[in-house]
């Protein structure tokens, strides 16, 4: 079952007045359950792609459909509840806020999701579980300048999974890391994949992380190879 699809995504940008094409007309299936790699020089156009695949970025021309759901023809209050619920995202750059602690920094999503439909003790249970799950269970009071790198990042995989999304796009989960803690945050990212049937698309320019991956989506000037 395809849940996500984007047909003919343009995008372009202008660039001290020179227009830039990014994306030269996109089309990409993905189905419930992959784990999906999109590799590729810099400058491809992959961290575009994803996100506009996210919706955080409007495509110039085409549309991404979540499921049967066009995702551009929402407004934007629609656009960005469909992200809290459905979608997780993890970046290269953890943005973790300084001044909260671990498990305040993953209950965030909750809050602004669900915050009056939710009991106080079900998102804690929620965060905890989350942190738990990502190894993390001793360090819920730790800010993030008291957390390695490797740490930081699987709080934000703690976060990106709170709200349970069916899809989580990755953009260089590891490109902050060394090779070590990179590899164990991959894992982690692959194992949680398997066990919830969680949708996996990350974008890397590592081809061993790539191998690990269910398929890999090749892109180069814009274009899917």
């Amino acid at each position: 079952m395809t849940i996500l699809k984007a047909e003919t995504i343009f995008k372009s940008y202008t660039d001290t007045q020179k227009r830039v094409e990014v994306l030269k007309g996109i089309n990409l299936e993905v189905s419930a359950g992959e784990a999906v790699a999109v590799v590729g020089p810099s400058g491809a156009g992959k961290s575009t792609l994803l996100h506009i695949l996210g919706g955080l970025d409007k495509p110039d021309q085409g549309q991404v459909f979540l499921d049967s759901r066009d995702i551009y023809a929402m407004n934007d209050a629609s656009r960005a509840a469909v992200r809290n619920a459905d979608l997780g995202f993890v970046f290269q750059f953890y943005h973790l806020l300084p001044e909260l602690n671990a498990f305040e920094n993953v209950m965030l999503p909750v809050f602004i999701g669900s915050r009056g439909r939710l009991p106080m003790a079900e998102i804690h249970a929620r965060a905890k579980a989350a942190l738990d799950r990502v190894g993390l269970g001793s360090r819920l009071d730790h800010k993030p300048n008291q957390l390695s790198g490797g740490e930081q990042q699987r709080v934000a995989i703690a976060r990106a999974l709170l709200n349970e999304p069916r899809l989580v796009l990755c953009d260089e989960p590891t490109g902050n890391l060394d090779s070590k803690t990179g590899e164990e945050v991959i894992a982690l990212l692959l194992s949680i994949s398997r066990e919830k049937g969680r949708t996996l698309v990350m974008v890397t320019h590592d081809e061993n992380i790539a191998r690990r991956c269910s398929r890999t989506i090749r892109m180069k000037d814009g274009l899917l190879g």
